[in-house]
């Protein structure tokens, strides 16, 4: 579609910062005139009453998140999801249909969201960019989130 915007996917564990850096991405969205939304797996989830965390419940929340995203994207709005996503066949298939930049956030430190670690995550194997931010501020996991994306 021609006015189809991308789909940046923050993806990982729980309290490695991909909330954070999607709500500052979507700011610095927003103070360049760009039109964009978020849809954060915990928004999401008390959007949707869905407080399932098995593999079933996990997928049709993250679907859910790919059609929203998709439908954005395609109103001509970037697109920042930022959901845990545990299933690498799920977002890869997704890469395949539409404009997706898949970011991995991953951190070494405990930051207190450890007890919904999804035991069953893969971690992305290609067309991703690796953000580490045990050591990183928000404000340079923005810039390179913004570099990778093109944005």
């Amino acid at each position: 579609m021609p006015n189809e915007q991308p789909i940046i996917w923050i993806t990982g564990q729980p309290g490695a910062g991909k909330s954070t850096i999607g709500r500052a991405l979507l700011e610095n969205f927003r103070n360049d005139g760009l039109d964009a939304f978020m849809i954060d797996g915990d928004d999401l989830r008390a959007l949707t009453a869905n407080v399932d965390y098995s593999d079933a419940g996990r997928e049709a929340n993250i679907r859910r998140a790919q059609d929203i995203a998709l439908y954005l994207s395609r109103q001509g709005r970037v697109t920042i999801v930022a959901v845990v996503a545990p299933f690498r066949w799920l977002r890869e298939e997704f890469k395949e249909r539409a404009h997706v930049k898949e970011v991995f956030v991953h951190t070494t430190e405990v930051r207190g969201r450890e007890h919904f670690h999804s035991d069953a995550y893969g971690v992305p194997s290609s067309d991703f960019l690796d953000l580490d931010t045990t050591d990183a501020s928000v404000d340079e996991s923005v810039q390179r989130v913004r570099a990778y994306a093109d944005l």
